[in-house]
């Protein structure tokens, strides 16, 4: 409820526009100009012939829209304004160009998909306000320079567990929103696991009905329809996000033997499980029933997945022995080429031999043994690639402190600098730089039920993970950064983003 104080000053907006690299993930390359260009009633979004340019015209319009409550169309006639184009160049598939100038904004791109992290960079150079759903006062400036801008790293993933507690589809979507703001570039989803099974398979229809039918704590649970999930890959397509669908085997697939005893080594189904232990399940690799299954897994997952990938988890596969799961990723790799996927897998899977072309991502610790480091380094000289996910650095769920009332803590206490203050290039000893495909923030639900809490944990991280991913190492810079990240929490205020106030940051006085 609001105070009116006789002869108080009313608060001035600023009217400096922001600058130009004060945007997150930090650009390749900034060069500040002079005049800035002001958004006004009179201005079009002018876009080429094509359909992609398009969409993203028609996106950007969408944000706009609201808040500033001018017309904004979007149009393939005149000058001036805001101008997509696609032209052909060394911008890469995601890299853009942003001029601005007194005489509008031009986004440049060699693809569609460089538009639209363009138009993530122009979305933050405006006021906060323009992320309100209701008509703001203004104005909306866009300082003057120029942006060239390129990506460091070709995978920027996030994960979403989606099976230790349930998220519908439209909390999904939410999700993908914020990681496209921040240039993430993959979602992976983790569909099934010991608590739930989450995507509908027509060949084996129990491991959703019933295998998806709780979570941890034992509440309802759900899974996703084929046409919930085509939906999902949908969205996150129309924001240049690429969907990697894990289904992790040998162990981790407790929802499944409960579905089908016939996947159990003694022919017994148990229980539907709603703890958070790890470790006690495994697929019967001795049985062919097993390769059937997973033959018809991956089959329709990769029907319904237009991406390159295919994740199989892979990890934590205590009760199977080593000669065993030696033998099961030898017969399961093959299946996932059969079907025009590339195995991705947890960093375990080094522990056999990964495919030609394969991923592992690592999820070790600093304190992780050398050993260990040394057999994926190896790998990574052997051909495969490495995403990196070190837990005790970006693993989402982890606590901030030991006061969180939120997350787990197995990894340690990871507050917002630890998350950022790494190098992705430098950290896996004896891995080639080269073999290094990028990053990606896991966020496991063990102890989140809903948007409120996923965002929490994500933010104020994900953008510094984001931020490794994307921007070059030469910019990386914490006192720096922590600034940048600041300025964020009016815009997730705008968007009603839950977030934790690290005191390690110099927010904004509320």
């Amino acid at each position: 409820m609001g105070v009116s104080v006789t002869g108080a000053a009313p608060a001035s907006r600023p009217t400096a526009p922001t600058p130009l690299d004060r945007v997150i993930p930090a650009p390749a390359s900034v060069t500040p100009g002079k005049s800035p260009y002001r958004i006004t009633r009179g201005t079009h979004i002018r876009v080429d012939g094509s359909r992609e340019t398009r969409h993203v015209g028609e996106y950007l319009a969408d944000i706009l829209r609201p808040s500033t409550g001018y017309r904004l169309p979007v149009t393939d006639r005149g000058a001036g304004g805001i101008r997509l184009r696609l032209e052909r160049g060394g911008s890469g598939a995601e890299g853009y160009r942003l001029d601005s100038g007194p005489g509008g904004v031009t986004i440049t791109a060699a693809a569609p998909a460089g538009l639209f992290h363009g138009v993530q960079s122009l979305r933050q150079l405006l006021p906060a306000a323009v992320e309100k759903d209701s008509v703001q006062p203004g104005p909306w400036l866009v300082a003057g320079g120029t942006i060239e801008d390129t990506p460091r790293y070709g995978w920027r993933g996030a994960m979403l567990d989606v099976s230790r507690h349930f998220f519908t589809v439209e909390q999904v979507k939410r999700y993908i929103d914020q990681l496209a703001l921040y240039k993430i570039n993959k979602l992976h989803l983790h569909l099934s696991d010991d608590q739930g099974w989450r995507i509908a398979i027509d060949s084996w229809p129990r491991l959703a009905t019933y295998g998806g039918s709780t979570q941890v704590g034992g509440g309802p649970g759900g899974h996703y329809t084929k046409a919930d999930y085509k939906e999902i890959v949908r969205y996150a397509s129309s924001r240049y996000l690429e969907v990697v669908p894990e289904i992790d085997m040998p162990g981790h697939t407790n929802a499944a033997l409960a579905s089908y005893a016939e996947l159990n080594c003694d022919g017994v189904a148990p229980p539907l499980y709603t703890g958070t232990a790890v470790g006690f399940s495994s697929l019967c690799v001795g049985k062919d029933i097993t390769y059937d299954f997973v033959d018809d897994v991956i089959r329709e997952l990769a029907a319904l997945t237009p991406g390159r990938y295919l994740h199989i988890g892979g990890d934590e596969a205590h009760s199977t022995s080593h000669e065993d799961y030696v033998a099961f990723m030898e017969r399961v790799q093959p299946i996932v080429a059969r079907y025009g996927k590339t195995v991705v897998g947890w960093h375990q899977l080094t522990g056999a031999t990964p495919a030609k072309d394969a991923l592992a991502q690592y999820w070790g610790l600093d304190g992780t043994s050398a050993q260990e480091k040394e057999r994926v380094a190896a790998a990574a000289r052997n051909g495969t690639g490495i995403v990196l996910s070190p837990a005790d650095r970006i693993y989402l769920d982890m606590k901030y402190t030991a006061d969180t009332p939120l997350g787990l803590d197995w990894a340690g206490l990871v507050e917002v600098r630890r998350s950022y203050d790494w190098d992705p290039g430098a950290y896996l000893p004896g891995a080639p730089a080269s073999a290094i495909r990028g990053v990606e923030a896991p966020l496991w639900s063990e102890t989140l039920t809903d948007s409120d809490e996923i965002e929490y944990m994500a933010f104020p991280r994900l953008p510094g993970v984001a931020e490794l991913g994307w921007s070059p190492a030469s910019t990386h810079d914490w006192d720096a950064y922590k600034v940048r990240l600041a300025a964020q929490a009016e815009r997730w205020e705008a968007l009603g983003i839950d977030f934790y106030r690290s005191p390690q940051v110099p927010w904004p006085a509320s």
